[in-house]
């Protein structure tokens, strides 16, 4: 497998983790000062997983569409793609298209997430053309 593929499927079973509502197995894909920034700023590793530990944040859907784009800078890896995914927010139904970025980093052969960011899709495009689900 090249790198490229090991970080596509990479991303792919943190996105099955994700889907699962496993704050453990989540876990297991990122650094331990990992962050997600979006609208609201930035959330920690451990306040996100305690979101999905307490069943305020679920997923029951999230599918990448579109091409993926992999780029390699030494150890580190940046992964872009467009996610469609739903659940439940604090017991609000939520439905999200959005632009997705993931910073990996290599320690040894491990993979590991140091940064995530998510930033809304325009609604300028309505077609998905390839699609992978989790």
């Amino acid at each position: 497998m090249d790198d490229k593929s090991e970080i596509v499927e990479l991303a792919l079973a943190w996105a099955a983790a994700i889907v699962a509502n496993d704050a453990a197995a989540i876990g297991a894909f990122m650094t331990d000062d990992w962050v997600i920034v979006g609208p609201d700023g930035a959330t920690s590793k451990a306040d996100f997983l305690g979101l999905i530990a307490s069943g305020d944040l679920t997923h029951d859907m999230m599918r990448t569409v579109g091409d993926i784009r992999v780029a390699f800078y030494g150890a580190t890896a940046v992964y872009t793609a467009r996610v469609i995914n739903s659940g439940h927010f604090r017991g609000q139904r939520f439905t999200a298209d959005e632009w997705t970025s993931d910073v990996f980093v290599r320690s040894g052969i491990q993979w590991k997430c140091v940064l995530s960011h998510v930033t809304p899709a325009s609604n300028q495009d309505n077609e998905y053309p390839q699609t992978q689900s989790t």
